[in-house]
């Protein structure tokens, strides 16, 4: 596992595709000021790397180094940002608040 010096996040190095099984979309997370901070870095050296893919006129084929790095970036993206807890809705605060009452 590598730790950013910056964030203190440890990451693994061969990043795994984030499980879309129990990731809702459309939900808000609490994001703390380390993992924004993760999050930004993420982004800025997505967005460097895929300008300098597409200035440098790069193909889009299998075992391109530069296209698998952005691959690993995006997939680490994704990590930090779905271990951020989500924010309950009010819905749902109503709904757990209902289900203590009637137990």
């Amino acid at each position: 596992m590598a730790v950013s010096m910056t964030t203190g996040f440890s990451i693994r190095l061969a990043a795994p595709v984030a499980s879309t099984s129990h990731v809702r979309p459309n939900r808000r997370r609490r994001i703390t000021p380390q993992a924004g901070h993760a999050l930004e870095i993420l982004g800025h050296a997505i967005e460097y790397l895929t300008d300098e893919f597409i200035h440098n006129g790069a193909q889009m084929s299998p075992g391109n180094g530069e296209l698998e790095a952005v691959q690993l970036l995006m997939a680490l993206n994704r990590q930090v940002y779905f271990e951020c807890p989500e924010v309950m809705t009010v819905i749902d605060r109503l709904r757990s608040a209902f289900h203590l009452r009637a137990a």
